[in-house]
């Protein structure tokens, strides 16, 4: 059975089922073998909430043995040397991975070359030497990389971006903060953005390594030991005219590029983790009995669940729909930004209602729900807040743009 009367491209169905088939075979064997060191926090980080060495291990390997199977890179474009699939394909991907699979194998999360962690059409504008210098390890699933745009007193508002960076003979010094750099306290390469003059904001790629680039910290998230976000400090960092990426002063529109595209990376990771949920509680709720009956009977069960049904299905409609217009060159701002606020809102109520079905069972460690519900409540804010998204959704119809 289907639901979408359109059904996927034959080279988009083949891609997302390849990346299925290869998450199956290579990511939930290697939970099963490490179960302790992936799953147990205190195992799975140091003494500085960092990931532990062995588990950064982990994710290098699912990385290049997906690059070497031609996945990883699919939907980098051509001309860097991947597949050239578009977002289509790429919201696809993830949609599929995170309804099959879930939130707990969380080493699917390397499966697909995630734009912040790895190369994407955010790199086409690299200089020769950069490809030369960056390209092949992230290419090959090797090399890890972070995107550095958020600040402390910064998010969505980039005129209040602080970080400088000052001329410095041929190239720059750059000083400032950065938070929220997702696998910032394991990357080896960074995209930055400063501010160069008094509008212009530059974009930089740079190892991690580098002197003047220090990891102050690991943010912590929802009382958790560890995680993945890194707060960083820029002391002097020097770079080389070679590591702009695109023009100076212009760094604005691959900011932007790059969150357009985890905005869909959000809204496919939303809707397969709200499907994932619901079929959870649906086979629950037909086992599950109470004064007598399965609670599926009960319409205080079942009819939240259909609600969170009909979201989803409305905005997997939406993101298959949105995928397409980035691919045929619209921009679509309007249509990306309801896109993106709406699956994540119904995504994490598809989540917090299986919980609800599962009683205090859905509080436990046990079924993954926890884990759905606080990815959801991330993605909430991510690449772009909601109510971020309804101001650009605003304006986009106060400019005319009032097709529905």
């Amino acid at each position: 059975m289907t639901a979408i009367a359109e059904p996927l491209p034959a080279e988009v169905d083949d891609f997302r089922q390849r990346a299925l088939e290869f998450a199956e075979r290579e990511v939930l064997p290697r939970h099963e073998r490490h179960g302790a060191l992936l799953d147990d926090p205190r195992e799975r980080y140091d003494a500085g909430g960092r990931l532990q060495p062995a588990v950064v291990d982990l994710i290098r390997e699912v990385r290049t043995a997906s690059a070497r199977e031609g996945i990883f890179t699919a939907c980098v474009p051509e001309e860097l040397g991947g597949g050239g699939h578009g977002h289509l394909a790429y919201y696809a991907g993830w949609q599929a991975l995170f309804h099959s699979l879930g939130p707990r194998p969380w080493l699917l999360l390397h499966v697909l070359a995630h734009w912040a962690f790895g190369p994407s059409r955010l790199l086409s504008q690299l200089s020769e030497r950069a490809r030369e210098r960056f390209l092949p390890g992230l290419m090959d699933g090797s090399k890890i990389m972070c995107f550095g745009l958020s600040e402390p007193g910064a998010g969505s508002d980039l005129s209040a971006l602080a970080t400088r960076a000052e001329r410095d003979g041929d190239g720059w010094r750059i000083t400032g903060r950065k938070i929220w750099t997702t696998h910032g306290p394991i990357a080896d390469y960074c995209v930055l953005f400063a501010r160069t003059g008094e509008q212009g904001i530059t974009a930089f790629i740079v190892p991690t390594e580098a002197d003047g680039f220090r990891r102050m910290r690991v943010v912590e998230l929802f009382g958790d030991i560890g995680g993945d976000e890194a707060e960083i400090a820029l002391e002097g960092l020097y770079v080389e005219p070679w590591q702009v990426i695109g023009e100076v002063d212009r760094g604005l529109a691959a900011a932007l590029y790059g969150v357009s595209l985890g905005r869909v990376y959000n809204s496919a990771r939303a809707v397969g983790t709200g499907r994932w949920a619901i079929e959870t509680a649906l086979a629950y709720a037909q086992k599950r009995e109470a004064f007598g009956s399965p609670i599926a009977e009960y319409q205080g069960v079942s009819f939240p669940l259909a609600e969170s049904a009909t979201e989803l299905h409305a905005a997997h409609l939406m993101g298959r729909n949105a995928a397409r217009l980035l691919d045929g060159g619209s921009r679509a701002i309007k249509e990306l930004s309801m896109t993106k606020a709406y699956s994540v809102q119904v995504g994490l109520r598809a989540v917090d209602r299986a919980m609800q079905t599962h009683g205090a069972l859905g509080f436990t460690n046990d079924l993954g729900l926890t884990e759905a519900w606080k990815a959801l409540r991330v993605v909430n804010v991510a690449d772009g807040s909601n109510e971020i998204m309804n101001r650009m959704i605003a304006r986009q119809l106060l400019r005319g743009d009032t097709d529905l």
